[in-house]
């Protein structure tokens, strides 16, 4: 059968124009987020899922609040500070503008009330109590901020100050705040600050309203921070749990009121469309049992140092294993977390995750006289 010409020359252009078409960035064409910037990380891995312009520094608006309180609840669980400590606000903390709690000069809180304060009410004020409170003042806080951007590996950002008002300099990107959220899911509090709802503030007298809509609108979501000014448009940073899967997403300079809430549900969605979560062991289950010499008891068991598991495309499971190496014998004294062994999980063949496997608790070494009543026991009992 004969093709005419005209046939075979329009094949021949459709056919080049589709291998000359660039090929689409990560997320184009994919979701319909109206933000100038974003991205979608699987919590787990630091995956990047989604993404567009993610390393464009920008103003973060609040979002920057989400440092503060990793600096706070780092203190927390050193010890450095209590929850019920008493803070108290100076000056400076009542000059401030924008959205606060309205304190008071010489005004006392306790050091979890200004927190609760910052995560759910987005309290400039409160930043400024609590950045004095654990640094002297709130310039030296800010030192700190840029510090542990450093050490988190953070190229796109540079603080000014801790709670988020316009001021040249003070910037950041979708990927370092995502890199950010990761980091403050170390520390329980944080997590569970910024999932409150809602919050009475001094004996009820002030009610605090979470300014993170997704928490009402969003099956899963439980944190983190919101973010608006005019130069930074509407942004948050976000995170969603389900079924064992948790992401992260960060919306920057979304043009459109509660755009920032719709940009994140886009992405959220799409990450909870395509991937899941195969889960092995769960952080402390046990894992295995070791046997040990010379100690006061026999074995050990082996519990793991944090979640076994990883993420998958849908239909991915039967790709996904895991294996556990793990020491027969050692001799004592074993201490509590102490690394025996380690669990590797491979997808379609690769090594995605590395998880180490350690002692549940001490065993102190044996002394002599029960060295030999063990060798008797073994001698003439057995």
């Amino acid at each position: 059968m004969l093709v005419r010409k005209p046939v075979v020359l329009l094949t021949l252009v459709v056919l080049a124009i589709t291998l000359c078409s660039p090929v689409p960035a990560l997320g184009e064409n994919v979701v319909d987020v109206k933000g100038e910037s974003y991205i979608l990380m699987d919590a787990d891995s630091g995956k990047v899922l989604l993404s567009k312009n993610e390393h464009k520094r920008l103003p973060p608006a609040s979002m920057t609040k989400l440092m503060t309180m990793i600096l706070a609840a780092e203190d927390l669980e050193e010890g450095k500070v209590g929850i019920k400590d008493k803070v108290v606000a100076s000056e400076e903390a009542w000059k401030m503008g924008g959205s606060q709690i309205y304190l008071e000069p010489g005004e006392e809180m306790t050091f979890e009330d200004m927190m609760i304060a910052i995560a759910v009410g987005s309290a400039n004020d409160a930043c400024v109590a609590v950045a004095e409170h654990l640094e002297g003042t709130h310039k030296n806080f800010v030192e700190r901020m840029n510090h542990k951007a450093k050490m988190l590996g953070l190229k796109d950002t540079h603080f000014v100050n801790s709670y988020g008002l316009p001021a040249e300099g003070h910037d950041t990107s979708a990927y370092d705040m995502a890199v950010m959220a990761r980091y403050a899911l170390r520390y329980p509090k944080i997590l569970e600050y910024t999932a409150i709802k809602e919050y009475n503030l001094r004996q009820g007298e002030f009610k605090l309203f979470n300014t993170n809509k997704l928490l009402w609108w969003y099956q899963g979501a439980d944190g983190f921070k919101t973010g608006w000014t005019n130069e930074a448009k509407y942004c948050l940073t976000a995170t969603a749990k389900r079924d064992g899967l948790r992401l992260i997403s960060v919306v920057m300079a979304s043009p459109e009121k509660h755009g920032n809430f719709r940009d994140s549900m886009q992405l959220l969605n799409y990450g909870f469309a395509k991937y899941a979560y195969k889960s092995f062991f769960s952080r402390g289950s046990v894992c295995g049992i070791v046997k040990v010499g010379k100690g006061i008891t026999d074995t050990v068991e082996v519990i793991a140092e944090e979640d076994i598991g990883c993420i998958i495309p849908k239909g991915g499971e039967k790709k996904v294993r895991c294996e556990k190496q793990l020491v027969d014998y050692i001799n004592a004294p074993v201490s509590r977390g102490q690394k025996l062994g380690e669990m590797q999980v491979y997808y379609d063949g690769n090594l995605v995750k590395q998880v180490n496997l350690i002692a549940a608790g001490d065993v102190p070494r044996a002394g002599l006289f029960r060295e030999i009543l063990k060798m008797f026991a073994e001698t003439y009992l057995l």
